[in-house]
């Protein structure tokens, strides 16, 4: 059994049938411990609300050694220790909200939830559903660079399993003081999330910011894996480039015919590896790169893992992770 302090129910549909800034005010749950290292996602979260109309509540667990059984043998003294551990919570996330300029407007009216169990990620996911969110907010792992995202074991969890779509926030990032001002969508590989495209778009539109419309490409014209010395004919290389614009019209066309109010663009990514692909772009302090992901079995999961996890340790802007079950 989890524990946690008191939540309301008001009968808005449940999180796995929402997307993110679909209603208003759109509910951000932001995982934050004040024991953290970094506020990265509280400070995230005060940019979203510079960019939207939001209602933020925060959530930090605490992860038992011992067994649920465990719990009842401690009586009131645990629940004693659980109250008092919840009013520190809320009392260090208010502090936090307020200097990361959260306006008190923006705070749900339980702006605090303090849960205890033996998984986090589980933890985090069932705060997100009795609060109806539309986008989780989680920071980077500690051991992260200054200006990039590493995704710690819980973030990695949840973006395998929420149905609800989850941001990542770099270490340490420079977010603009307008809120976002551009929405990037990334296509890695050959398959085209079409859905996760048009949510991005959608996005672009509530947010009245513009649609960049990436294919991204981490072995550039296709680099030999081990020796350098091959030479690819020009007309190959030429091939590659003229496929790749040919499918990037093919999304801005479909964009633009059923959201034609937005500004649309679309480059070309590609370098050595993924940091050669990133950096071929131009980043701004306003962007939010946007992906589509899908949950994977064990076996992906572990052995082989995707191609957007393996870019997120080269990105330097906030990323949108959208799951299939979001993209409606």
């Amino acid at each position: 059994m989890v524990q946690r302090s008191k939540h309301s129910e008001d009968g808005e549909p449940c999180s796995s049938e929402r997307f993110a800034f679909d209603h208003q005010p759109a509910r951000v749950l932001v995982a934050w411990s004040p024991s953290a290292t970094g506020a990265e996602a509280i400070a995230s979260a005060a940019w979203l609300a510079r960019t939207a109309n939001v209602e933020v509540q925060c959530v930090t667990t605490f992860l038992r050694p011992w067994p649920s059984p465990s719990v009842s043998k401690l009586g009131s003294k645990y629940k004693k220790w659980f109250k008092k551990e919840a009013a520190a919570c809320e009392k260090a996330v208010k502090k936090q909200l307020e200097a990361a300029g959260v306006d008190q407007a923006h705070w749900a009216k339980e702006v605090s939830i303090f849960a205890d169990g033996t998984n986090e990620a589980n933890l985090i996911a069932q705060a997100a559903e009795d609060f109806g969110a539309d986008i989780v907010l989680l920071g980077s792992s500690a051991a992260a660079s200054k200006g990039r995202l590493l995704a710690g074991s819980t973030a990695d969890a949840l973006l395998h399993t929420s149905p609800v779509p989850v941001g990542l926030i770099p270490r340490d990032p420079k977010l603009s003081k307008r809120g976002v001002t551009r929405l990037n969508f990334g296509i890695i590989g050959d398959e085209i999330d079409d859905a996760a495209l048009m949510r991005a778009a959608r996005l672009a539109e509530i947010w009245t910011t513009p649609l960049r419309i990436l294919a991204l490409s981490p072995s550039g014209f296709g680099d030999p894996p081990i020796s350098e010395s091959l030479e690819l004919p020009s007309d190959i290389t030429l091939e590659w480039r003229e496929r790749t614009l040919a499918v990037l019209d093919r999304c801005r066309d479909r964009v633009a015919k059923e959201i034609p109010n937005i500004e649309i663009t679309t480059q070309i990514g590609s370098g050595n590896g993924w940091a050669g692909a990133l950096d071929a772009l131009k980043w701004k302090k306003g962007d939010l790169l946007c992906l589509g992901s899908s949950p994977m079995g064990a076996f992906e999961r572990v052995f082989i893992g995707s191609q957007a996890t393996e870019m997120l340790p080269y990105v330097s802007v906030p990323v949108l992770m959208i799951p299939k079950s979001a993209q409606r």
